[in-house]
């Protein structure tokens, strides 16, 4: 589809009548109407130069996406699950992993990725990786050239992914921890209920502070309303005093425990400052999955209640054509149409579009893109002007706009990949 507007070629112009939300423009009305001025790669108070009137399209800072799956995307042909199922996934992937994920094929289906996202006019990328032994001597230098090669275009951070079972003092993931050290990584693992899970969480955030790590954790990816992983690491949290900053990931099983016991968690999260990250399409797809009968939650957490206790949050992709989420396109225009139908992010008293952008951005640490003078040029124009026109449409034809100039959104062909299915 052709871009709606056609932005100037040259270094210096002006673009009228936008539509930006307030909290980008600041102000605290919902929209500002006004001109985005462009001098260079930067935002400026006013620009010479040609001036195209944007018919009140609306505009947003480019996207940050801080919980992807970088290395497992693109899979589907090749390794689909049987029955949509959260165990079945893990099974299929094992396989998978063990025969395919060789270094080209990481790199490939990781470039592929990665030219999606940007098409769609994402800016940074937050991505986990499988670094279990052997694995993580393959896909984390592939990570690291990759960052390299996409510098300027998109922002990369990179978490390990490893059971929290194998998480101790020494052994294997101490080699992990000092692998996100030199990689100028976060640290990382999954949680799931094992009799030993306090203790293992202790020397996990014992690593972190030894090294000087934030964390990122998968948390309660699960129906169980008895995993509560989450209420255990904002205890050790406060009791240890951890001073870096701390996500966590789904808190699926708290929606389902007992009001008492989530608001108890949730008070203790609100107090040890943790970031939530959600992922709708993903838990949507795979929580309260039963063939033959119709699911009756939607599997994501407890977001509205976060907001209310000022709990930072924000939502995200997750997997991509991969065994746990069977669609997606790392474009987050989809993350927020489906968040907002899936979370019922309408008719809040205060909006979300912060938790798609500039929220996420801040809290990895990436720079923090408003649209006021003086931040860089990065933002999308969308064919819409308001919210309702927004989300009734997949806006296949919006205009990202990176340092300045336009940049060319043909999006990368599955056919592209059609050697790598076919070898497995």
């Amino acid at each position: 589809m052709t871009d709606f507007l056609q932005i100037p070629k040259s270094s210096s112009y002006r673009i009228s009548n936008v539509t930006i939300p307030g909290i980008f423009a600041g102000t605290e009305r919902e929209f500002a109407v006004g001109d985005i001025c462009v001098s260079g790669e930067e935002i400026s108070e006013s620009a010479c130069g040609p001036v195209v009137d944007a018919g009140s399209a609306m505009a947003l800072p480019a996207f940050c996406d801080m919980h992807t799956h970088l290395d497992k995307g693109h899979i589907w042909s090749r390794c689909p699950n049987p029955d949509g199922r959260f165990e079945s996934a893990l099974g299929v992937l094992a396989g998978d992993r063990c025969r395919n994920w060789n270094a080209d094929d990481v790199r490939r289906r990781m470039q592929f990725a990665l030219e999606c996202a940007y098409a769609h006019g994402t800016r940074a990328i937050r991505t986990h990786l499988d670094s279990a032994p052997p694995q993580h001597a393959i896909s984390w230098p592939v990570f690291l050239e990759k960052r390299g090669e996409w510098a300027g275009r998109i922002d990369l951070q990179a978490v390990p992914l490893v059971g929290v079972e194998v998480v101790e003092d020494d052994g294997e993931f101490v080699e992990v921890a000092d692998l996100a050290v030199k990689s100028d990584g976060i640290l990382g693992c999954f949680t799931h209920p094992i009799p030993e899970l306090e203790d293992r969480l202790e020397a996990f955030f014992r690593l972190a502070a030894e090294r000087g790590l934030s964390a990122d954790l998968h948390v309660d990816e699960t129906k169980d309303p008895e995993s509560v992983s989450l209420r255990i690491i904002a205890e050790i949290v406060l009791r240890t005093g951890f001073d870096a900053p701390v996500v966590v990931g789904h808190c699926c099983s708290l929606a389902q425990q007992t009001r008492s016991e989530a608001e108890r968690t949730l008070d203790l999260v609100a107090e040890a400052g943790i970031h939530v990250v959600s992922l709708p399409m993903c838990n949507m797809y795979l929580q309260d999955r039963m063939n033959g009968r119709t699911p009756t939650w939607r599997g994501v957490t407890l977001v509205h209640e976060m907001r209310s206790r000022r709990i930072s949050l924000s939502f995200a992709s997750d997997n991509t054509r991969d065994p746990f989420f069977a669609y997606g396109d790392l474009d987050m225009v989809e993350v927020m149409r489906e968040a907002t139908r899936i979370c019922h992010l309408d008719h809040s008293e205060s909006g979300w579009v912060d938790a798609f952008t500039t929220t996420p951005a801040q809290v990895c640490g990436f720079s923090k893109h408003n649209l006021r003078p003086g931040d860089p040029a990065d933002f999308v124009l969308f064919q819409a002007r308001n919210w309702s026109e927004f989300f009734s449409r997949p806006q296949a034809n919006r205009v990202v706009v990176r340092a300045g100039r336009a940049i060319e959104r043909t999006l990368p062909q599955y056919s592209e990949l059609d050697d790598l299915m076919e070898m497995a």
